[in-house]
């Protein structure tokens, strides 16, 4: 199998879930425990994975990409969060830092 061309490498996220909120949002910094986390506040409540399936839709939504792209790596039971994002280009890492660091 080909190596992915350069810039097009899988993009590892760290988010942290707020769920329960009073409406969907992506931005803003916490400090965790896989580093700076983008945080995403989302509706869902945290209940039978429907907290993490609305912070991977509202992820993929807020860099552009389209849900299939973006895939649970760790956390599925906690608020801290690794995601997987396919084919991170030069832009899609731009958006995530404007995102989690203002």
């Amino acid at each position: 199998m080909p190596d992915a061309p350069a810039g097009v490498a899988p993009l590892t996220v760290a988010v942290r879930v707020k769920p329960g909120s009073a409406r969907t949002r992506v931005g803003g910094r916490f400090d965790g425990p896989h580093g700076p986390a983008l945080i995403v506040a989302v509706t869902a409540p945290p209940v039978d994975g429907r907290a993490t399936e609305a912070a991977r839709k509202a992820l993929a939504d807020a860099l552009g990409v389209r849900p299939a792209a973006v895939s649970l790596r760790t956390g599925a039971a906690s608020r801290d969060k690794l995601f997987l994002v396919e084919k991170a280009t030069p832009d899609l890492v731009g958006a995530l830092h404007r995102l989690r660091d203002g």
